[in-house]
């Protein structure tokens, strides 16, 4: 895909952490915290982003000595839970160009939507904070969705929306997002600015990507 290619969609659906927003920051924090109350050793920043992209309960089984097999799992998870409802905002922030890029889709009478396995009433809030009606639909990890890859919560974008998969696409920054595109049936457009690499992305079957958010519109 040529550098400075644009797309022309009618919806485009976001992943949020890496995509839209710089989490990592906040994550780490909120990961270290809850790893620290229990006794168990802080996570590098460097660690925190490689155990994201599947889930905040991913993220703490993979900083979480054994994981699941931990006996002080659940208590770990709960910490941090509690920790980032509060400390979401600290420092996290849209990355350079994202709000002039969702005006910009906006403004020609585009579909929005931002699906994350981060927990739904945090990717609620986020949104809110930050993109206010800029962001049609945000849907988030749920008891009654299947979080991605699986097509879950890309449909229920698509249903809530009314829009058509056929003339929609995914933008997400992780091998995670590249699968949630193609179970969804949709183009993936890879942006390079978050948590993952080239390399990363290539390897696992990314095809089309954007070194800046204003690229894609």
């Amino acid at each position: 895909m040529p550098p400075h290619a644009q797309f022309n969609f009618d919806t485009y659906i976001f992943d949020l952490d890496g995509t839209l927003l710089s989490t990592l920051g906040d994550l780490a924090a909120s990961c270290n915290y809850a790893l620290k109350t229990n006794g168990f050793p802080e996570r590098s920043v460097d660690e925190v982003r490689r155990f994201v992209g599947n889930g905040v309960k991913k993220l703490m089984e993979r900083a979480i000595p054994d994981g699941l097999e931990n006996e002080k799992f659940e208590q770990v998870f709960a910490d941090f839970r509690k920790h980032y409802m509060m400390h979401n905002l600290d420092t996290t922030q849209p990355y350079p160009g994202v709000m002039e890029m969702l005006q910009e889709l906006k403004d020609r009478g585009k579909n929005i939507a931002v699906v994350s396995n981060k927990f739904y009433a945090a990717t609620q809030a986020l949104c809110r904070h930050f993109f206010g009606d800029l962001v049609d639909v945000a849907i988030g990890e749920r008891e009654d969705i299947q979080k991605k890859p699986a097509p879950d919560t890309v449909n229920e974008a698509l249903r809530q929306m009314n829009a058509d998969r056929e003339s929609a696409v995914y933008i997400g920054d992780s091998d995670v997002d590249v699968m949630t595109a193609k179970n969804s049936g949709m183009p993936c457009i890879s942006v390079l600015w978050g948590f993952r690499d080239l390399e990363f992305l290539i390897a696992h079957d990314a095809r089309i990507f954007v070194t800046s958010p204003l690229q894609i519109c």
